[in-house]
């Protein structure tokens, strides 16, 4: 089998305002950002759809660095555009304007070559479209997807139908909440555990991110910035290093989840740091190794002896 990673999902132009700072059209959209982390790590091949005003070139950049962009159709008409603006801590945002265009007529069609792929993400469309492109992949060994509150509320059986047939699920903790009905994430996580998936991801923000097995939890923390500046993509580009990982290791033991989160954690943070994917085009596999080995030394201590043990 052909140890590819696919990842299906938007491809969008996000204009964006924060209190440091804005940008108009800028590239954007979950299968953009995700591909931009996990390029890194691993060749991805990519479906989405894109308008025929959609700026020539902006893509290029991807492309260059090994993503197989064959799998994005344009269709006459606009592109999807989302327009938002952040509060100052940047932790709350207002949709300002959402123009879906040829995205909403979205029907993913999976290219022969592509068909063959062994670690899938699925962004966060609706899940009726994530079952159907479930249905043309042949032999996936792990299938990881997103959703959102829109697709919980409005597709909720669909959704459940659809964690029966996936292994991870990377959701933000409001999302969890929403889900299951709990407002404690670690309760919220065994819900969906017992829904089908074998691991639930629980993404907290600027707090980090929670991996829950059956057996297991581990925690990341975040990152500690400085200087932020957009935090749109920060929890796709999480899922393109975590997928990354995985699918460049072809290992998907408990050890390397944990080091999986590791990657995912710090795609994360390196998104945050410009606006749109910019901070991506700077970066390469060696500023991403030195960040994994900082988050090693967060969290590296020496337990000390039990009190009246010798040293």
């Amino acid at each position: 089998m052909n140890v590819s990673l696919l990842v299906v999902g938007s491809v969008a132009l996000d204009s964006v305002e924060t209190p440091f700072g804005s940008r108009e059209e800028a590239l954007g959209g979950s299968a953009v950002y995700f591909s931009h982390a996990a390029c890194l790590l691993h060749p991805v091949q990519v479906v989405g759809v894109i308008g025929s005003d959609f700026p020539a070139g902006v893509l290029q950049r991807l492309g260059k660095r090994g993503v197989d962009l064959s799998g994005i159709e344009e269709k006459p008409g606009k592109s999807f555009r989302w327009k938002g603006k952040y509060s100052y801590d940047l932790q709350n945002r207002d949709t300002i304007d959402t123009r879906l265009g040829v995205f909403a007529d979205f029907n993913p069609k999976i290219p022969d070559r592509f068909r063959d792929a062994a670690y899938v993400f699925l962004g966060n469309i609706d899940p009726e479209l994530q079952l159907s492109v479930l249905g043309q992949i042949k032999q996936p060994e792990l299938v990881a997807c997103d959703t959102m509150n829109y697709w919980i509320h409005g597709k909720r059986d669909v959704l459940l139908e659809l964690l029966r047939r996936i292994d991870v699920l990377l959701v933000n903790d409001a999302e969890a909440r929403e889900l299951s009905g709990d407002w404690n994430v670690y309760r919220a996580a065994r819900w969906i555990l017992e829904r089908g998936p074998s691991v639930a991801v629980i993404k907290q923000g600027v707090y980090g991110a929670v991996l829950v097995e059956r057996d297991r939890i581990f925690y990341v923390p975040g990152y500690p910035l400085e200087d932020v500046f957009d935090p749109t993509g920060a929890g796709d580009s999480f899922a393109g290093g975590f997928m990354g990982q995985l699918a460049r290791t072809r290992d998907t033991s408990p050890a390397n989840l944990r080091r999986a989160m590791v990657y995912g954690s710090a795609m994360g943070s390196f998104a945050v740091e410009r606006f749109s994917t910019e901070r991506f085009d700077e970066i390469g596999v060696a500023e991403v190794t030195e960040r994994v080995r900082e988050f090693a030394e967060l969290v590296r201590f020496d337990i000390e002896p039990e009190p009246g043990s010798r040293p």
